[in-house]
């Protein structure tokens, strides 16, 4: 099995488009990512959460999101929905998606069956790397 991940994305205003969904499909269909949870919650004005229906979370009668309906394996769970109720703002949704990369199970087994073993793990935001690829460009 490769790493799991989870990212939360905030829609300010519930204002998606959509445009990301067929990126997501793609990234399943080459199987490099298999999808466990996908979720999507609402922050009402009063600060209240509730979940979203997958089927049409940008409310523009297309089915956005059928192909992702199911998806979910438990993990996450009713205290995950209440913490990102807390970092959203009222008035915003949100899609909460935990997923396995599985383009790198190869690579971890591998290194398992070699002696190897995982000491560290991170991830760099991207505006640091950009800031710091600009940084060297203009030292260069």
């Amino acid at each position: 099995m490769g790493p799991i991940d989870y990212l939360v994305v905030e829609f300010p205003g519930n204002r998606m488009t959509g445009e990301a969904f067929p990126l997501l499909v793609d990234l399943v269909d080459r199987g490099l990512i298999r999808i466990f949870d996908f979720v999507f919650v609402r922050k009402e004005l009063d600060g209240s959460v509730i979940g979203m229906s997958l089927s049409d979370v940008d409310r523009d009668g297309q089915l956005d999101l059928k192909v992702f309906e199911g998806a979910s394996s438990g993990l996450v769970g009713g205290d995950d929905l209440e913490e990102v109720g807390k970092i959203i703002e009222p008035g915003s949704s949100a899609g909460i998606l935990v997923y396995e990369n599985v383009w790198a199970g190869p690579f971890a087994s591998a290194v398992r069956r070699s002696g190897g073993q995982l000491v560290a793990s991170g991830r760099i935001p991207v505006q640091a790397v950009l800031a710091r690829l600009d940084e060297a460009e203009k030292a260069a």
